[in-house]
């Protein structure tokens, strides 16, 4: 090697090492930052989430940053100890796109915690509860985002399908299904029911939306596109409530979708197939039953003196009627800093406030958190923390504040504190509930079990066909590779197997597709266009694969020789980067379980302790590999690049 070749190899070596250097620290750097706000969340009570949220697998995870990049809520997670943790735990509202995209499937989203537990129907798979043949979709089963209401309703109207085919045909006067409400999960499920060929009837108690229909104006209410049938495809990346209503109705119309509003469920009688919902214009006998009521079966109420006055109100209609008005807004939930935010740029109020319990905003959508903080900048909203409505009265509010309790005058209250779990309706409908502690929910939150089939189906045919495609090269050439070198010269075979022959030469383009095909993984992770193509858990698959074939189908290439050293010494690279990055992703989850104070991850370093015997002994193989390691990127980009640069 000439000093100029040696020149240029060393800068390519530097230049590696600098780029891996950069993104240690860069990966360090995170690392501090969200370790720092996870603790400063802890000291302040703010670790507890409101929803369905992630909980991480450490042993699992690999660091991707893929969670990270996926929530739609910015930076809600974080890298902790060298693994995903939930660090804004506050801000989380319960996307689940964090699951969905990691691509080792280390997420799990899950329901309360140890320390503030979840009122729910407990549900089988198929959305069942405890009463069977009585079937529960959307947020009454804690899935509040609408776009996973309607998946889910979907896959119900999808399973009830197959179970009441089975069945045979309903008896006259009989509907397959009973949906008991018509927001978006029970049109939903009307609408996979219709395309299924089912027979049912939809009963709102309200009007037609449900909840999202009285949802202050230009609410965001989905911010992912999904598809429903009859041409349902909602497809912007933010849909307001406005738009999704027109969708829906629109979408509902050619689906033939009719709505029986006002009709208010009393109860349930009867047993699965023969049920028949009691309301108040009288039963309706149908097979199979779905609630798709929502959570919210009436306003939460405050339960101050004066909550009866007419000046009171659970929902803000149109923000015109406040003007010139001091309107307090109780609750700084997402609704209730929407109503507000209204209020102010709509309603032409001459005050208003937003008074709320908790001693500062959290739990909320990022986007109404910044805008009510800007609001409260200029001075033209007052945000009212650690705050309790006392009592009301004709021309002024009672409050409980730090600093003790004062009347303040007021006009307006509009309560946006949410609503109370249908217990009565649930009684009577004979469903049981159950408290969830940390807990993952049965259905509906991750991939469906067709789905994980067709993904180990995907990985088996990708890598039978790429041994297929090895035996097929090496069958080919049997009578050529094995031979010496001077007698390959001879071989009838050596014009077109050698590296530049018409078979050789087209070997080395695949090897080419097989490398650059490993950077579509990296692209599908941080290219948002690429964000909802495919589970990116299939591209890893991919990723694996065609890692794994390129050494193979370059040392063919290669025609198993040395002497095209580029060839080779790309062979030899990414040998060593695909072993040195199994063994040390083991290791590197080992290291992490010794520096963990949860206990989570300890077993298998425990097992790897007492192999080896002893800390110290780990500790020193840990670090013979790392330098091992070292050593082999060191002197195989030194020889690639003297193969580049000679």
């Amino acid at each position: 090697m000439d000093l100029g070749s040696l020149a240029a190899a060393s800068a390519a070596v530097a230049a590696s090492a600098a780029a891996g250097a950069w993104q240690v620290v860069r990966r360090r750097s995170r690392a501090r930052a969200g370790e720092a706000a996870l603790a400063e969340n802890v000291a302040l009570g703010r670790d507890l989430p409101r929803s369905l949220h992630p909980v991480f697998d450490p042993e699992r995870c690999i660091g991707s940053l893929a969670c990270v990049a996926a929530c739609p809520e910015g930076d809600v997670i974080g890298m902790v100890r060298g693994h995903g943790e939930l660090v804004h735990a506050g801000a989380c509202i319960g996307h689940g796109r964090c699951a969905a995209e990691c691509p080792v499937e280390a997420i799990a989203l899950v329901f309360g915690t140890a320390r503030r537990g979840v009122d729910l129907p407990e549900l089988s798979p198929e959305f069942e509860t405890s009463r069977p043949g009585v079937h529960v979709v959307g947020e009454l089963g804690g899935m509040g985002l609408v776009r996973n209401a309607m998946r889910q309703g979907l896959e119900v109207a999808d399973h009830l399908a197959d179970a009441l085919a089975r069945l045979g045909p309903a008896p006259e006067g009989v509907v397959d299904l009973a949906i008991v409400g018509a927001g978006p999960a029970g049109i939903a499920t009307a609408l996979g029911a219709r395309q299924a060929g089912l027979t049912f009837r939809v009963l709102e108690q309200d009007v037609f939306g449900g909840s999202i229909a009285h949802y202050p104006r230009r609410k965001v209410v989905m911010t992912e596109p999904v598809t429903l049938p009859y041409g349902g495809r909602l497809a912007k990346r933010r849909i307001t409530r406005e738009e999704l209503l027109d969708a829906i109705a629109r979408i509902a119309e050619r689906g033939r979708i009719a709505v029986e509003e006002r009709v208010r469920v009393t109860g349930l009688e009867g047993e699965d197939g023969g049920f028949s919902v009691l309301t108040e214009r009288g039963p309706v006998r149908a097979r199979k039953v779905v609630l798709a009521i929502g959570r919210r079966g009436t306003p939460r109420k405050l339960g101050v003196a004066g909550e009866e006055l007419g000046k009171v109100v659970y929902r803000l209609g149109e923000p015109e009627q406040y003007a010139g008005r001091r309107v307090l807004v109780v609750g700084a939930g997402d609704s209730g800093l929407e109503a507000a935010a209204q209020l102010v740029e709509e309603g032409g109020c001459a005050e208003v406030a937003v008074a709320f319990r908790r001693p500062e905003i959290s739990g909320v959508r990022q986007a109404n958190r910044a805008k009510a903080e800007a609001l409260a900048a200029a001075g033209r909203l007052r945000l009212l923390a650690s705050t309790e409505v006392v009592a009301i009265g004709d021309r002024d509010v009672r409050l409980r504040c730090p600093e003790g309790e004062r009347s303040v005058p007021n006009d307006d209250v509009v309560v946006c504190a949410g609503g109370e779990l249908p217990l009565d309706l649930l009684g009577r409908a004979g469903v049981s509930l159950r408290r969830f502690h940390g807990e993952a929910p049965a259905p509906g939150t991750g991939a469906s079990r067709g789905t994980r089939t067709r993904e180990r189906l995907l990985l088996a045919a990708l890598f039978a066909a790429g041994a297929a495609l090895l035996a097929a090269l090496a069958w080919h050439g049997r009578a050529y590779y094995p031979l010496e070198r001077l007698e390959r010269l001879r071989s009838p075979l050596h014009a077109a197997l050698k590296p530049a022959g018409a078979v050789g030469h087209g070997i080395g383009i695949a090897a080419t597709v097989f490398l650059l095909s490993n950077f579509l993984y990296a692209a599908r992770k941080r290219l948002a266009l690429l964000g909802g193509a495919g589970r990116i858990r299939t591209w890893l698959h991919f990723h694996v694969f065609v890692g794994f074939m390129a050494p193979c189908v370059i040392a063919f290439h290669a025609a198993f020789q040395s002497r095209n050293l580029l060839a080779t010494g790309t062979a030899a690279a990414l040998f060593v980067v695909v072993s040195t990055g199994l063994v040390g992703r083991f290791l590197y989850g080992v290291v992490h379980s010794t520096r963990r104070r949860s206990g989570i991850g300890d077993a298998r370093a425990m097992r790897l302790k007492a192999f080896l015997g002893g800390w110290r002994t780990l500790h020193a193989s840990l670090a013979v590999f790392l330098v091992v390691a070292i050593a082999l990127h060191i002197a195989v980009a030194l020889w690639l690049g003297y193969g580049l640069f000679r």
